[in-house]
């Protein structure tokens, strides 16, 4: 777990990174050593163990002893949105930027953002595109949705919408205060309640770049709670209308209610377009074992078999 030298030290460093952490023992490490390799190194980085049972804590606290940015809040579990605005309460920085646990940061990611915020006083959220990797860090592609442009990322998430990905941002501190941080109640869609409303006060966008390894796995939290927050982002969506004097949007996100839908055999597709067929293979497999009677499970195996 090597980590690069900390910048020198200052009263206030300019960026303030984000990460809720629980039971991420498995994925922690390279999380942590990508930010602590970044090539800009003037940040502390807050981590909140919300509670884990596994091994987390224990890593944190490790890391605090060998680098001084490395700050560890420990607590009991109540979740991400407390644990990020307890995270956001302890930060210094007037830039805020975001991480999770299991995914891993590029170097150049803070470099490239804080010299476009630096230059575009005007954008108040950035963040960035993303490479989509499996457990074990195999690619599984570009994820399409990310949105460029403040006009387009607005449409998108009033749309219920997912062009802004949550780990990869940096936002300024004072319009996050001024919306007053992540809403309780707004779980697992807190970060879409939070980008509707900082849409309303500033610019958001996207840097083309691609700055970050997203994990996706069946454990990780946007998956589990696909189902569940049908109901949530429904809400934080007709919120945002009501708020911006619009008619109510009409039903979407139709498709995760087919008892077929699966996420491996999505994943499986993408993987499959964009060239990474060992990656295909290995979710087209998964997707015929989760579902063995869907004909669409076995003809995203016989392709990914056939390498197209």
């Amino acid at each position: 777990m090597a980590a690069s030298t900390p910048a020198t030290t200052t009263a206030s460093p300019r960026l303030s990174v984000l990460v809720p952490v629980y039971n991420a023992e498995r994925y922690l490490a390279d999380a942590i050593d990508s930010i602590l390799a970044q090539t800009f190194g003037d940040f502390e980085l807050i981590a909140v163990d919300d509670g884990s049972k596994d091994r987390s804590r224990a890593l944190l606290e490790d890391y605090a002893r060998r680098d001084p940015r490395v700050k560890v809040i420990s607590r009991p579990n109540t979740g991400i949105v407390g644990a990020l605005n307890d995270a956001l309460a302890a930060s210094r920085a007037d830039l805020i930027a975001r991480m999770d646990s299991d995914d891993i940061a590029l170097p150049d990611r803070f470099q490239k953002q804080v010299v476009y915020l630096d230059a575009n006083p005007d954008c108040i959220l950035l963040g960035s595109r993303v490479i989509m990797i499996d457990p074990e860090g195999l690619p599984i592609g570009d994820m399409a949705t990310v949105g460029h442009g403040h006009d387009v990322i607005e449409d998108a998430l009033l749309g219920g919408g997912w062009p802004i990905v949550h780990p990869t941002i940096i936002m300024r501190r004072a319009p996050l205060l001024a919306v007053g941080g992540y809403h309780e109640g707004t779980f697992p869609n807190e970060d879409h309640d939070l980008f509707l409303r900082l849409a309303e006060i500033g610019k958001l966008d996207n840097l083309p770049d691609t700055l970050l390894k997203y994990r996706r796995h069946p454990q990780s939290v946007v998956i589990s709670v696909t189902k569940g927050s049908r109901t949530t982002i429904r809400k934080v969506v007709e919120e945002a209308h009501r708020r911006r004097g619009l008619p109510t949007p009409a039903p979407w996100l139709k498709g995760i209610d087919d008892p077929c839908w699966s996420q491996r055999r999505e994943w499986a597709w993408l993987a499959l377009r964009e060239g990474h067929v060992p990656t295909a293979r290995k979710f087209a497999f998964g997707a015929v074992r989760e579902k063995p009677l869907c004909k669409e499970s076995w003809r995203a195996l016989y392709c990914a078999l056939r390498g197209r």
